[in-house]
This record gives structure tokens, C-alpha cells and sequence, in this order.
């Protein structure tokens, strides 16, 4: 799965999207196909969801730095492209009847190697600074963001106004509930530790091993736990994810050797078609996610990664989705060792999806405060598939017909040891959530792990699931797609 295996391939499917664009009208952003970033106001403080064009009248041009590419949304907005290539510090501001068009690969600095003592001479840095508000918007699955190692992104939206990435047609008003795979989607890459090296020799977690990430021919990994690579904060990410190869895919967010210097805070991402988040080694902590109608995996670890994840809602769309964890790990030391708290994951449970979570190679899972339904039979709530992953669990509930696969690898009652282990869990549990996601009587009467022994990054709660109550309500206002909340 990781890096570009045929580079011959890839410039084939270029040539045949970048071909689509003739066929676009003249007053269409200039862009190699057919996608767009997610309607909502772009004026005014409210918030900025909803669905449909706009309503404005356009801008009559474009900041300094963007390219004029016409008007979309029904003539109601001015579509202003990025710049294949941003050095120095590029600020999208949050302008009337203006939307921002990404076009391609638009990267974010150069690569500046593995190692930020020694940055490779001659690369340059680069920061995309962005407004809270601003919408972004592909056009088609090869228009995507890479935001390059020694470069930043500062993505830094508000609960009223987060900054949307989104496809064409969300812009126009035609997107649908089921809509995925109409751009690309935001590739992140840092300095921190990986597993997997691609210079044969070279020592995991030092700055001899980097690797090139899964969806673009870029690097990423290094020797720098605390990397930097900027903010994103109040984020919305939708209609994404792009197969450049079979195996090898753009997700909504990659997160690739992104160390704890960066901030992932309040961040959604909506109809994927691939992954949710992946994340490929790097030692990030984030809070706050909203996963929604992932076509593939809400969550992906893989390559060593040894971040955190708190306060985490995953909810699969009726018509689409896989597993809501994947986690896995190519390569030795260091080993991924993902720690999670604070979650509530809704499953499709259906014949054909995958286990909401599935522990497959060299992985060791920390898992705590959490509830996962899934029902009837169709699915399992966990399965472990090699004898090189553990997982532990404390303060879990499975409300599931089946609630551990037993297969030939690791098989249910093996799976069940790992999680009677730990305290306070059961695998009977009946779920009393309303609103789909909201803790209820029984989820309120189990006692909460103190989840910062396991890592300082994560907050104290005295409460198990994602949403302690209908007094908690960090996830509103600034999401779409979730049950009785606003249309994407």
C-alpha cells in the first residue's frame, strides 16, 4: 500500500482527467475534472453548512496570489485558484462571493528531507494560511493538497466558521447524501518516527528512514517526534478520496510522520471514498474527530504510528462503509501503538462490512471509554487477525449480535481474553444512545478509565463515549451529515 508503484500508470489516469477539462464550459474553474468543495454562506457569521449555491453575487476578482478562473454556484461565486507551488506564506482570506479552487497537486513548500537539523539545500518552506470560513473546493480525484515536510499548514477555523474543503458539486448544489470520490483530499507530511524505510539499511525512527506515502509520489517520516506541521482546527473534509492505483488511494486526511508539534483539534471528515484519517507512523495526538459516511475505514494506523485519538464520533452511512478501525503494521520498531478514548462508533452491521474493529499486523491497541453498536449478526465488534497484535481495553462497551469474530487466526475466545482483561467492560452491553450517538441512562451508570495513565495527551472524564450527555454538544454547529443535524 505505501508509495506510487507505477509511475507510468499514474501519468495515464493524469492525461485522461486533465482531458476532462475541455469539456467544462469557459465560465468553470480551469481544472483537470469535475468535483467541489461544500456549499454554505459565504458571508456573514452564522455557520457554514448547508446545501445548495449560493446566494451572493460573485467578487469582481481575486486576491493577489490566486488565479481568476471564473464564476461557479450558479454565477453566484468567484472560483480563485491556488498556485501549483506555495513558498513563503500564502494567506486565503475569507473574502464575499469568493470560493478557492484547488487544482491538481498544489504543494505546500518542497520537500525538505527527513531531517530539520539538515533540511535538503536549495528546498523551500511554505505556509498555507487559512481563514476561518473559507471554502476550498476540488474539481476531480487528482485535485489534492500536499502539504510537504518543513512546510505548515494553518488551517485554524471556529465552531461558527470552519474552513471547508469540499467537491464541485457540493458547490453547485449537486451533491447527494451518497456522494464520495469527487476530489482528492489533504495529504500532510512530517518528520516523525515511521517504521517502514525505504533505503534498505536504514534504522526505523531515525532520519535515514522515510518513505513515500500511499496516494502521491511525496515523503514523509524522519527522526523528529515533536514535528510541526501546522493546524488543523475546525476542518471539514467532504466528498473526497481518489484510487490512484488499485491499493494505492488518496483519503479525506492523510497524516503521514506528523509529529505532536501539530495541532488536530475538531476536525471532520464526511463521505470518503477511502479512509477517513489514515495515519502512516508519526506520534500526533488528536481530539475531537467526527467520522461520517466513510466509503472504506473511519479510522486507519499503520507504519508505527503512537499517537492519540479522544473524543471520537463514527457514524457509517445506510450505503457505504467498511470498518471503522483499521490497524496494522508494515515494517519493524517502532510498532504502532494507537491510543483511543473517549468513543462512540456506530456500524452499518451488514452483510459484506467489515468488523468496526479490526486489529490486523504487529499492532498494540489501547482502547478506552468506549461504546461500539453494531446490530444484529452480520458483523462482529472485534477481531483480532494476527497473533502479533494485542489490544487492550478498559471501560468498553460492545453492544453487538456478535460481539468477537472467531476465525482461524485469532480466534473468538482468544479476542475475548484480551478484552475481559480490562476493567469495567462488557460485550452485552444494551445501548441506551439517543440521537444516535448521544450517552443515555445505561452508558451514564459505567465507570469512566482514567485514560491519562495511559498517555498524558488525553483529558480526564468521568464519563465513557464520545458526547457525555445532550448538554454536550462540541460537535455541533460546525458539522454536517451527522443524524438530525445539518445536510452536507
Amino acid at each position: 500500500m505505501i508509495g506510487l508503484k507505477n509511475l507510468k500508470s499514474l501519468s495515464l489516469a493524469i492525461f485522461s482527467v486533465v482531458a476532462l477539462a475541455a469539456c467544462f464550459p469557459e465560465k468553470e474553474p480551469a481544472s483537470p475534472g469535475e468535483g467541489a468543495f461544500a456549499p454554505g454562506t459565504s458571508t456573514g457569521t452564522g455557520t457554514a453548512t448547508g446545501t445548495g449555491t449560493g446566494t451572493g453575487t460573485a467578487a469582481a476578482d481575486c486576491p493577489a496570489g490566486f488565479t481568476n478562473v471564473g464564476i461557479v454556484a450558479g454565477n453566484t461565486l468567484r472560483a480563485c485558484q491556488l498556485p501549483a507551488k506555495i513558498t513563503g506564506t500564502l494567506v486565503v482570506p475569507r473574502r464575499a462571493g469568493t470560493v478557492y479552487a484547488i487544482s491538481g497537486r498544489v504543494d505546500v513548500g518542497d520537500d525538505r528531507g527527513a531531517d530539520p537539523a539538515a533540511p535538503i539545500a536549495g528546498r523551500l518552506q511554505g505556509v498555507l494560511s487559512i481563514e476561518p470560513g473559507v471554502r476550498l473546493f476540488g474539481s476531480a480525484g487528482l485535485d489534492y493538497v500536499v502539504v510537504n515536510r518543513g512546510s505548515r499548514i494553518l488551517a485554524d477555523g471556529t465552531a461558527l466558521l470552519p474552513i471547508v474543503f469540499t467537491s464541485r458539486q457540493s458547490i453547485d448544489g449537486t451533491a447527494t447524501a451518497d456522494s464520495i470520490g469527487q476530489w482528492g483530499g489533504l495529504v500532510v507530511l512530517g518528520r516523525a518516527p515511521i517504521s517502514n524505510c525505504s533505503a534498505p539499511g536504514a534504522t526505523p525512527g531515525s532520519a535515514t528512514c522515510d518513505a513515500q506515502v500511499e496516494g502521491t509520489s511525496a515523503f514523509y517520516g524522519g527522526n523528529s517526534a515533536a514535528d510541526n506541521s501546522g493546524i488543523l482546527r475546525y476542518v471539514r473534509v467532504q466528498h473526497s478520496g481518489f484510487q490512484i492505483l488499485p491499493n494505492n488511494e488518496l483519503n479525506g486526511i492523510t497524516l503521514a510522520g506528523v509529529g505532536t508539534g501539530t495541532v488536530v483539534d475538531y476536525v471532520q471528515v464526511h463521505n470518503s471514498s477511502d479512509d477517513g484519517i489514515e495515519w502512516f507512523g508519526g506520534t500526533v495526538h488528536s481530539k475531537h474527530l467526527v467520522l461520517t459516511g466513510e466509503d472504506d475505514d473511519g479510522l486507519d494506523t499503520d507504519v508505527g504510528f503512537n499517537g492519540t485519538m479522544q473524543f471520537v464520533i463514527a457514524v457509517q452511512r445506510a450505503g457505504g462503509g467498511d470498518r471503522i478501525i483499521e490497524a496494522s503494521s508494515a515494517g519493524t520498531a517502532p510498532r504502532s501503538a494507537p491510543k483511543l478514548s473517549n468513543f462512540t462508533f456506530i456500524s452499518r452491521a451488514v452483510a459484506g462490512a467489515g468488523d468496526p474493529l479490526t486489529f490486523n499486523s504487529s499492532t498494540g491497541y489501547n482502547l478506552s471509554n468506549g461504546i461500539v453498536v453494531a446490530s444484529g449478526t452480520a458483523v462482529a465488534c472485534v477481531d483480532i487477525d494476527a497473533a502479533s497484535t494485542s489490544a487492550t481495553f478498559n471501560s468498553v462497551r460492545l453492544a453487538c449480535g456478535t460481539p468477537f469474530r472467531n476465525d482461524s487466526d485469532v480466534n473468538g475466545a482468544a479476542t475475548q481474553a484480551f478484552f475481559d482483561a480490562g476493567t469495567n467492560n462488557s460485550s452485552t452491553h444494551v445501548s441506551t444512545l439517543s440521537g444516535t450517538f448521544i450517552n443515555g441512562a445505561n452508558e451514564a451508570a459505567v465507570p469512566a478509565f482514567n485514560a491519562t495513565t495511559v498517555s498524558a495527551a488525553f483529558t480526564a472524564t468521568t464519563y465513557i463515549g464520545a458526547v457525555r450527555d445532550a448538554a454536550d454538544t462540541w460537535y455541533a454547529g460546525w458539522t454536517c451529515g451527522l443524524p438530525g443535524g445539518t445536510s452536507c
